[in-house]
């Protein structure tokens, strides 16, 4: 069936309607999204919980793989369920197997063919960064922290020339195993709210670290260590040793994907409305 349908189908072996969940999780605790063999990952917890509700194995794909430390607030995934339940069950039911830190935000029946990560038209995170002249205690994990005053519009400016259609290996992560750094940025916004700077990145994908290390050179531009013009002279020279290190991830949140409007696939969920 063509990307794009809203018509729903059968997909799986049980004759079923694939689903797709909607998860909201606070990171910290978890070495990223994708499972490992430890199980300490938030696709290990969510699969569970979702096998234990469903009384058989349940595998999801994701929207967008999450780095130890990152949040989502609208992680989107698919699955195709082995048993029929209503779609208030699959929340209430797998919210109760799964831990504080993780929950379940909606689910609903999707075309045979929606695929969470290969449907999205594009995908969008932000960074939560505190000004500050002493380290966050609330806050802590949950933002980032920067003791130099920046400069908002400096950092506008540097991000100006980040956007649209590049080669970002200047901020990929050493072991990212994109098949090409050449992406879209569509938007880079950056505003102040009180002590917090909000930081939201807007593109078709994103290499692994990508975002934390542009806001890491960001923050060298907007404390002065370095001209706007910089900005674009990294991305030039597709050089990652040339740039800032790596942003800590505690402030990074996975937004979450969008997609065409004919999937009905809600675009904000409550979690987003307590950032800044």
């Amino acid at each position: 069936m063509p990307d794009g349908t809203a018509e729903v189908g059968p997909p799986g072996a049980s004759g079923l309607p694939r689903l797709a969940l909607g998860v909201g999780y606070r990171g910290s605790a978890y070495h990223g999204w994708q499972s490992q063999p430890d199980g300490r990952t938030v696709q290990d917890v969510l699969e569970k919980a979702l096998s234990q509700f469903a009384d058989s194995p349940v595998a999801t794909v994701c929207a967008g793989r999450t780095d130890t430390g990152v949040h989502g607030l609208n992680q989107v995934v698919h699955l195709d369920p082995p048993v029929a339940r209503d779609d208030h069950s699959w929340v209430r039911g797998t919210n109760r197997y799964l831990p504080s830190d993780v929950a379940v935000q909606w689910c609903k029946p999707v075309a045979a063919g929606f695929h969470a990560r290969n449907s999205a038209r594009g995908r969008r995170y932000r960074f939560l960064i505190l000004e500050s002249a002493v380290r966050p205690a609330l806050e802590h994990g949950v933002c980032g922290w920067v003791f130099r005053p920046l400069d908002g519009e400096r950092m506008r400016q540097a991000a100006a020339g980040l956007v649209g259609e590049h080669d970002f290996s200047a901020f990929r992560a050493a072991d990212c195993q994109a098949a090409s750094p050449v992406k879209t940025l569509r938007e880079i916004r950056i505003e102040r709210r009180g002590a917090y700077w909000r930081l939201d990145f807007d593109g078709s994908a994103f290499l692994h670290h990508m975002v934390r290390n542009i806001v890491g050179c960001l923050v060298v531009v907007g404390s002065g260590r370095q001209s706007p013009a910089w900005m674009a002279e990294l991305l030039a020279s597709r050089d990652r040793r040339l740039a800032a290190p790596t942003f800590p991830a505690d402030g990074l949140y996975f937004v979450g994907p969008y997609y065409d409007a004919a999937h009905e696939i809600p675009s904000h969920v409550p979690a987003m409305d307590w950032l800044p």
